[in-house]
């Protein structure tokens, strides 16, 4: 299942282009063991948004602007990824599938999929109840006065119909039994850097990251003198990687010869990728660390398995924690209600390392 706005699911498969936006809006079977989907956003507000959608595309026409326009701009952020988030409930209750692929969209769009369960359930229990109420209540005499009609009891109907279908897919989604992270980034400093903070907002929201995929390595065989910086700029981007996220297994897929599309082509990637291995495998459970807050304190929990009292240091390097365990080097990057706190104090317990932050004083 794709939400990249790109949509290039099908392109990868070699498939029409248009094949999601004019032939089906449903899963499509490549073999007997696999289908591929594409959300069609606009097929998915008449199946699931369509009070809302008609709400928002009415209020927006009394500003003046056109029907068209105006069923563009009432595809409200959210839509898409709160669409797939049912339809991934709807299969997991179902077990149609053994195991749900989700190519998410870049950095900015996955960090807004996975926060959205816990701001939808903050809006219905704090919100949606007290906005029903009072739009019920004043909605006669509004109606007389406003220049657009407030949303009707349909409206809010719509709304709890879609809370219930995403019920408990946050449990889903935080369960590294069930669920995790696969991040792919290339070897060059800026895309790495996205990569990391993805890294961290993942941990923050409790998803587990099991592996970091590095796409389009420079293959040994190519050694024209017009790659050398090259070579030598992917292996230090390479290092910085297996440092910044151990112990975090790093996979490395090469640069192909040729562009990967079609099926035969898309074997090729996955031998490289696992070999005789289960890609569907549970190999990691573990968070490498996770933040929290204690009595107005924050916190920074890591697992260190293998350290011992007295051989860990750790300083603050800009927005990251750099915890050091011999020769071996942490870096951890903070969400930003972090990043300008310093560490205070530190306790290492039971092969987990507790390091409290504070502002500088």
């Amino acid at each position: 299942m794709s939400i990249d706005p790109a949509h290039s699911l099908a392109d990868s498969f070699d498939l029409d282009t248009d094949l999601f936006h004019t032939q089906t809006s449903d899963p499509l079977p490549i073999n007997d063991r696999l289908s591929i989907f594409e959300l069609n956003i606009q097929k998915e507000i008449r199946r699931h948004w369509q009070e809302i959608s008609s709400y928002v595309t009415s209020v927006l026409r009394t500003t003046g602007i056109s029907g068209v326009e105006a069923e563009e701009l009432a595809i409200l952020p959210g839509m898409e990824e709160l669409s797939a988030m049912m339809y991934i409930n709807e299969y997991r209750r179902e077990q149609r599938y053994d195991v749900i692929v989700l190519d998410a969209a870049p950095t900015a769009e996955s960090l807004r999929f996975i926060s959205m369960p816990t701001t939808l359930d903050w809006y219905m229990k704090h919100i949606f109840p007290f906005q029903r109420n009072l739009v019920k209540a004043v909605r006669p005499i509004a109606n007389r006065v406003a220049p657009f009609e407030l949303p009707t009891d349909s409206y809010f109907a719509n709304i709890r119909n879609l809370f219930e279908k995403l019920e408990g897919v946050d449990d889903l989604m935080e369960d590294p039994y069930i669920t995790s992270v696969r991040l792919v980034t290339n070897p060059e400093k800026m895309v790495l850097r996205e990569t990391q903070r993805a890294f961290v907002y993942f941990s923050l929201h409790g998803l587990t990251v099991d592996s970091v995929v590095v796409n389009r390595l420079l293959p040994s065989e190519v050694k024209d003198a017009w790659f050398s910086e090259w070579h030598m700029s992917q292996e230090k981007v390479l290092k910085e990687i297996e440092e910044y996220f151990a112990p975090v297994p790093v996979r490395r897929v090469p640069l192909f010869a040729r562009e990967v599309l079609g099926k035969q082509r898309l074997h090729e990637l996955a031998r490289v990728l696992y070999d005789d291995q289960d890609p569907a495998a549970v190999t990691r459970t573990e968070k490498p660390y996770t933040f929290g807050k204690t009595d107005g304190v924050y916190e920074i929990r890591l697992l260190l398995p293998f350290a011992a009292k007295g051989e860990v240091a750790l300083f603050k390097k800009g927005d990251e924690l750099v915890v050091e365990i011999g020769t071996l080097r942490r870096h951890i990057g903070l969400p930003r209600s972090m990043a300008t706190l310093v560490p205070s104090r530190a306790k290492l317990d039971n092969q987990i390392l507790k390091v409290e932050m504070k502002e500088t004083q």
